[in-house]
């Protein structure tokens, strides 16, 4: 497959992009390389006995994704100044009182 020199304005139109002469025979040759590279690995057939890459070891395996409550060092009781029925206590902030009239 191969690009045009008018696929590459259309291309750099779309991407609002000024090409000028110079670079347009380039362009329209790199692009041509990268579509040809992109055929070449679409043709490359794909198995499922394939294992997919990870990279290190093959020792190295994923733990599987459990969600579990992960528990605190010590409660929020113990380091909070005032904390009661389950809800830390802090002081009312004047600023946002209603003034009384």
């Amino acid at each position: 497959m191969s690009v045009t020199d008018e696929d590459v304005l259309k291309i750099a139109r779309l991407a609002e992009l000024d090409v000028d002469e110079e670079t347009l025979p380039v362009l329209t040759e790199q692009m041509s390389r990268i579509l040809e590279f992109v055929a070449q690995i679409s043709a490359v057939p794909a198995s499922e006995s394939a294992k997919p890459f990870v990279p290190g070891p093959d020792a190295v395996r994923f733990r599987p994704d459990e969600v579990k409550p992960w528990p605190l060092a010590f409660g929020p009781s113990e380091f909070a100044p005032a904390f009661k029925a389950g809800f830390f206590v802090v002081p009312k902030l004047g600023q946002f009182e209603e003034p009384e009239a």
